[in-house]
Parts: C-alpha cells; structure tokens; sequence
C-alpha cells in the first residue's frame, strides 16, 4: 500500500467523524438559536446556554478543512470532463490551504483568557 493510499484511508475516516461533527454542529446551532430566542437579549440560563453553544460550535468547525484536503486527493470518477475536474479540484486546494490559518485564529480566540 502506497502513502498517498495510507494518506487517503486516514482522511476518510476523519471525514467520518467530521460528518458526525457537523451534525452535532447543526443541533447545537438549533439550540443556541433556540435559546437566544428563550432569552430575548435578557441574562440568565437562555443566555448562558446561547454562549455555551456558540463556544461549542467553534471548536467543532476547527477542522473541517479537512474535508476539502480530502476532496482533493480522492481520485476523480473517470469521464468527469477535465475542467470540471481542474475547478473542483482548485476550489479544494483553496478550502484546504485556507483552513489551516482559520484553524490558528479560531485557536488563538477560543484559548484566549
């Protein structure tokens, strides 16, 4: 088994667990606009459940670039006409190159005291 097939197999599987973060961002999405709507701008248990959500989702979008990365080494299926192939790949290397700096920011903000 090559490295980029070894590289592949491990991307997959975080794209897995990613898939699974995302939708456990989307109910805490629900929640925290849910509360924000309990809360009406008041401070109390609505408010502290909205920030709490908001932090919790941060950290689950940490790394979804991963998923592009992944995109972009995954075979394509064969007869997919090669500029569809070149701007679906371009727009993975974008994603994937601009999430490791959004990844730096997002860490500096949630770890800040």
């Amino acid at each position: 088994m090559s490295t980029l097939d070894v590289a592949r197999t491990e991307l997959a599987l975080a794209v897995l667990y990613l898939n699974k973060a995302e939708a456990r961002d989307k109910i805490c999405r629900a929640i925290q606009y849910g509360s924000k709507f309990v809360s009406n701008g008041d401070s109390g248990t609505a408010q502290n459940v909205d920030k709490s959500t908001s932090l919790a989702r941060k950290v689950f979008r940490l790394f979804k670039f991963v998923n592009d990365l992944h995109a972009l080494i995954s075979p394509t299926t064969p007869g997919t006409p090669l500029s569809i192939v070149l701007l679906g790949k371009s727009k993975n290397a974008l994603l994937s190159l601009k999430g490791p700096s959004l990844l730096k920011r997002r860490c500096c903000y949630i770890l800040k005291p």
